[in-house]
């Protein structure tokens, strides 16, 4: 990660942390609410920061970069008004992003990473490898700013875009604490899927936390030979462990696990196959 996105990243910040930072700079550590605050609502100066002095926003100004990714392609369904942003971020790498309407609310579906090094078949992400992790902050622009562009409220998050949520652990374990805060978005762990290929060491860690959200695993095949064919990672972690690994984390967490299925014309969609799920 290049030093530029870095400094760009404050909204990786906890308000504990903005705190403390602030403490350094001679100032009430109560200011860091302010600020967490407003970084939630999209904010892409310190100069909009209103309720803070012009003094301090300029100190803000040189020890911090406040920065948003820019849209470079947006592309509206006619058919229900999804819509899937591309943005280009701050060291010029570029990440998608969907905002969905439901009935039940909006949701985001956000990238965990810049290209994936998972190399699932049917997958374009995996294509270029990975380049590298989003930091948490990255990941909350996302929700962000796809709620404001969009103009609707999101109430739902899905970790299913571009990369493995699952390598990038322990920034996306950061987002979640991040877009869970009272003084942010609020969104409730209930209301946020995260998806995986089947990494199953994250799996018994995000188990032993015991968070509310819900786990998604990308199966795409019920038998070893298949998956590994199409799923490299089964090659490190077969069916019969990832199934192990998903009943524990059920019972760690109490939370029912959606497994996802991509039907592939003589591959994976044998009757045998189905007798298997």
């Amino acid at each position: 990660m290049t030093r530029e996105t870095t400094l760009c990243d404050i909204k990786s910040m906890t308000v504990e942390e903005l705190a403390a930072a602030l403490r350094e700079m001679g100032e009430g550590a109560f200011r860091s609410r302010q600020i967490f605050a407003w970084l939630h609502r999209g904010v892409r100066s310190f100069e909009e920061m209103t309720d803070l002095s012009k003094d301090l926003r300029a100190r803000l100004g040189e020890r911090f970069t406040l920065c948003a990714p820019r849209p470079v392609r947006k592309q509206v369904s006619s058919a229900d008004g999804t819509v899937k942003y591309l943005w280009e971020l701050a060291d010029g790498n570029c990440i998608e992003t969907v905002l969905m309407r439901y009935r039940h609310g909006n949701t985001v579906c956000i990238s965990s990473q810049v290209g994936c090094r998972m190399g699932c078949a049917f997958c374009a992400s995996t294509l270029g490898g990975k380049v590298r992790d989003l930091s948490p902050g990255e990941m909350l622009e996302q929700v962000i700013f796809a709620q404001a562009d969009g103009g609707v409220p999101v109430s739902n998050i899905v970790l299913m875009g571009i990369g493995e949520p699952l390598d990038n652990f322990d920034n996306v374990l950061r987002f979640l604490e991040l877009v869970n805060h009272p003084l942010g978005l609020h969104i409730g762990m209930r209301h946020i899927s995260l998806s995986t290929c089947g990494l199953i060491p994250g799996i018994r860690r995000l188990g032993e936390l015991e968070l509310q959200l819900t786990l998604s695993v990308s199966l795409h095949a019920p038998d070893g030979e298949t998956r590994s064919r199409i799923m490299p990672v089964n090659r490190a972690y077969g069916v019969d462990e990832l199934f192990e690994a998903c009943h524990g984390y059920f019972d760690k967490t109490g939370r029912r696990i959606s497994f996802e299925y991509a039907m592939i014309d003589g591959v994976n969609d044998a009757d045998w196959q189905a007798d298997l799920i």
